[in-house]
């Protein structure tokens, strides 16, 4: 596809969001980085936010690790030694209410949809899978790149072993599944009206539900080493 004419866009990552999916449709396979850049004329580190908005939105495969998926940065393992599971549910209520606004305002029609599938899970679906999957289309969709990876590090910090949050905050019954479900949906019909002052309610009013949980477990030694 090297030798195809160049084709110009404009640099808003929207457009060039919409370029590589239209390319995606007509031929499959996408060119090198470089390649596509030339085609698109566009910047490569624009190209670069861009493609990483559709792996975080599924359009596109992630890109090849370059470390093993669960290996955390230095910094990433001090953390994890002296953070609590509390804590981390502190900086998510920090942090995803206003990710929730954000992307009631920024969201696509794809985005949107995935969102709005994701808040509910499927017969016999790992619950933990599903609520990651959940949140993590409302932070792509947010479209702030620097929140993203600090949230990807943020949730990876939550599941270490040591922090053992994804063994207590992930529900197994099937009740309470279906209530979480129902806190999930709240959101997203908030994203997908674009009501961002709904959406950020919503998202702080299930991760208070969590805390409560979290709390409950912590205050009766279910997070003794």
């Amino acid at each position: 596809m090297s030798a195809f004419e160049p084709q110009i866009v404009s640099s808003d990552l929207d457009d060039i969001i919409a370029a590589v999916r239209q390319l995606q449709q007509d031929g499959g396979k996408l060119p090198s980085e470089r390649d596509l850049a030339e085609h698109l004329n566009v910047k490569r580190h624009q190209l670069r936010k861009a493609l990483e908005l559709l792996r975080q939105s599924g359009d596109l495969k992630p890109a090849r690790a370059r470390r093993a998926p669960t290996a955390l940065p230095r910094y990433g393992e001090e953390l994890v030694r002296v953070t609590n599971p509390i804590e981390v549910l502190e900086l998510r209520l920090l942090m995803e209410p206003g990710l929730a606004r954000l992307a009631s305002l920024r969201a696509s029609s794809f985005e949107t949809a995935r969102i709005i599938d994701a808040a509910t899970t499927p017969e016999n679906a790992s619950s933990g899978a599903v609520d990651f999957a959940f949140h993590s289309a409302i932070v792509a969709a947010a479209r702030n790149h620097l929140a993203a990876e600090f949230y990807k590090m943020l949730r990876q910090v939550g599941v270490d072993a040591r922090v053992k949050i994804a063994r207590t905050a992930a529900p197994t019954c099937p009740k309470r599944i279906a209530e979480r479900d129902g806190e999930h949906r709240l959101i997203a019909e908030a994203i997908s009206k674009r009501d961002p002052e709904a959406a950020e309610a919503a998202m702080r009013a299930h991760l208070l539900s969590v805390q409560r949980r979290i709390t409950e477990r912590s205050n009766s030694g279910a997070f003794a080493a």
